[in-house]
């Protein structure tokens, strides 16, 4: 963890603390993917490629009579996020200021989440990384922006997974706009809507930001692989007199392993 250079960063202890407390809190709300992908990690810095078992013929043979394949590997992207935060502010905290300023250490935080979810659920092609959207599009169902047919919808991909043979559980990750009009659309007769969608499913119906209407997925495992070099950490960059300037920073990459395992709930 040396090359964070965090002991070179003008920032107290308790400041640190301040900080990571701050950037973990926002992290395990927007981090949607990790609740249905397996995590395969963390396994450290200098893992850069994930072995997929495949090979790509080499066109010149090196020698007559020996052919040659090169293997494929799947490159880990690292992801940074970097902010700058008041010295100010930072020694305030070691005073004991409980109400410090990290507004800056919330947005870095949650732009690299929706960076890793957007990559997991629709994926990041410049990183070679297929999306769960893009490679589970043939099981995909219209979504209606009338979410008392929600429980419909829901019901159809259930019946969909299980065609497919994909057992339980299963969860449902709704993006901004489901979950704002799941949230306050009740029923005829009042009961609120999303926990008639939590019943169907009997698992997990979460808030997820990085996602483009809603995904079903099942949470039975060894279908979505997270792979994981170094996991969310905070670096020290450079300083001046007003101002210390840090990152957020991971190594990453994520396959779909099982596309049925999955069915995307797109608007149309």
């Amino acid at each position: 963890m040396d090359d964070l250079h965090r002991k070179l960063a003008p920032i107290s202890k308790e400041a640190w603390a301040a900080i990571d407390e701050e950037a973990k809190k926002h992290l395990s709300v927007s981090l949607g993917g990790r609740r249905i992908a397996d995590f395969n990690g963390p396994l450290g810095w200098t893992f850069s490629a994930v072995e997929i078992g495949q090979v790509q013929g080499v066109e010149a043979p090196p020698e007559p009579g020996v052919s040659a394949a090169l293997r494929r590997v799947q490159p880990l992207v690292e992801l940074r996020a970097p902010f700058e935060l008041s010295r100010r502010e930072l020694e305030a905290i070691a005073r004991g200021s409980k109400n410090p300023d990290l507004d800056a250490v919330r947005a870095a935080a949650l732009a690299i989440a929706l960076a890793e979810d957007r990559a997991i659920f629709h994926g990041y092609p410049a990183a070679f990384i297929t999306g769960i959207f893009e490679a589970s599009n043939e099981y995909a169902l219209p979504l209606t922006r009338d979410y008392q047919k929600y429980p419909l919808v829901v019901s159809e991909g259930l019946a969909r997974l299980h065609a497919n043979g994909v057992g339980g559980p299963y969860a449902l990750a709704l993006g901004p706009d489901c979950y704002k009009g799941l949230t306050g659309t009740a029923t005829s007769g009042g009961y609120p809507v999303i926990e008639h969608v939590q019943r169907l499913i009997n698992g997990p119906v979460f808030w997820a930001p990085g996602v483009r209407g809603a995904l079903l997925a099942s949470l039975r495992g060894g279908d979505f692989e997270l792979t994981v070099g170094r996991d969310l950490s905070i670096g020290y960059e450079e300083h001046s007199s007003a101002a210390v300037r840090l990152y957020l920073q991971e190594s990453m990459t994520f396959r779909v392993l099982s596309p049925e395992a999955a069915v995307p709930l797109v608007y149309r």
